[in-house]
């Protein structure tokens, strides 16, 4: 009894003396407009964590995910624009409208794979031109910190039929975004582009609205479409699903030094945590997807060619039509130049 009434006077006294945690001096308001299952908050997670930790308690990092601080990307880069919020996540077509030529990352069959997409985009060249334009082009307020990733790969999916070449698409109606150059993805593959807004699909996909889709099996399984009718994945893996990561440019020019290289560093671990969580997802959405009576078909490489060819028409398109379209298509086909080479170059000593 003694040695317990003591143990509890040294907590006793030890509680009161503790000091107060000491109050953050910065708080950074971030927002994704998805849901905790999505990379985007992954990737959240990890930035909080280590920006939190690395600052000493000096920034804390408030989570908004939803709709809570603004609704679409419009709404959201217009509130990192004026910096009443300081941290949000875009898809190259929820940024389309403000900056379109960040549809380049959506531009088909130019980057072969993860290690391919992760070396352009971590290399940070092309990276930091995209910044440049953008912070030209909304007067200084909006800043690009990284290119992550939200979903793995798009691939082709329907309710039909196995879809082995671009001549299975024809005249089949694929839901797009609203954004130009998926539509004309779709239009050269010989299919009809549908707008639908996200979370009208799966009605749309159950009702014959549309025949099909452009999307990564985690949002696939997610949204459950299979349930819809949704019954076959061509794993085409047209274009890598770039999550871009905006920051208010006041915001972090008003942080000090030390604290913005703070910052810097948790962007980096976020892009690692991106690259990572699709693939861990995935595996178990495709072995679901199958499963549940899916059929995933795979192309070969000359059937891919084929995708690849009949893609060509985005491409003259894409440098026609979206503004500083030339000036961001030859960086980012430098960018994949370089990654190929340097891809290339380590496979022949790990080959050794």
């Amino acid at each position: 009894m003694l040695k317990t009434l003591k143990r509890a006077a040294l907590a006793a006294m030890l509680a009161g003396t503790a000091l107060p945690a000491a109050a953050a001096e910065y708080t950074l308001r971030a927002t994704a407009n998805s849901n905790e299952a999505d990379e985007d908050y992954d990737g959240l997670v990890i930035f909080k964590n280590h920006v939190e930790a690395a600052s000493n308690g000096a920034i804390e990092v408030e989570l908004f995910i939803g709709t809570q601080l603004c609704s679409n990307g419009a709404e959201c880069l217009q509130g990192v624009a004026d910096g009443s919020i300081d941290i949000f996540v875009s898809t190259s077509g929820g940024a389309a409208g403000i900056f379109p030529y960040v549809q380049v990352l959506d531009l088909p069959y130019l980057m072969s794979d993860d290690r391919i997409a992760e070396k352009v985009l971590s290399d940070g060249e092309f990276t930091r031109q995209m910044r440049h334009m953008a912070l030209e082009d909304s007067g200084g307020t909006i800043r690009l910190m990284t290119i992550g990733n939200t979903g793995g790969w798009r691939n082709f999916a329907n309710t039909q039929k196995r879809i082995e070449t671009p001549a299975d698409l024809k005249g089949m109606k694929i839901r797009t975004v609203v954004a130009d150059l998926p539509q004309e993805l779709v239009k050269a593959v010989g299919a009809a582009p549908t707008p639908i807004p996200w979370p009208e699909l799966f009605t749309s996909l159950q009702t014959g609205v549309v025949d099909g889709t452009k999307n990564g099996i985690t949002d696939i399984m997610n949204m459950k479409f299979p349930d819809a009718g949704l019954k076959y994945v061509t794993l085409d893996g047209h274009a890598y699903m770039g999550a871009l990561w905006w920051m208010s440019e006041a915001s972090f020019k008003g942080l000090p030094s030390e604290l913005r290289r703070v910052v810097v560093d948790g962007f980096y671990a976020l892009q690692q945590a991106t690259f990572a969580s699709p693939k861990r997802k995935s595996i178990e959405a495709y072995e679901q997807f199958v499963a549940d009576g899916g059929d995933l078909y795979v192309p070969t490489p000359e059937q891919k060619n084929e995708f690849r060819k009949a893609a060509d028409p985005v491409y003259e398109w894409f440098r026609a039509n979206v503004t500083r379209g030339d000036e961001i298509f030859d960086a980012f086909g430098t960018a994949v130049e370089k990654a190929q080479a340097e891809v290339n170059a380590e496979r022949a000593i790990e080959l050794e």
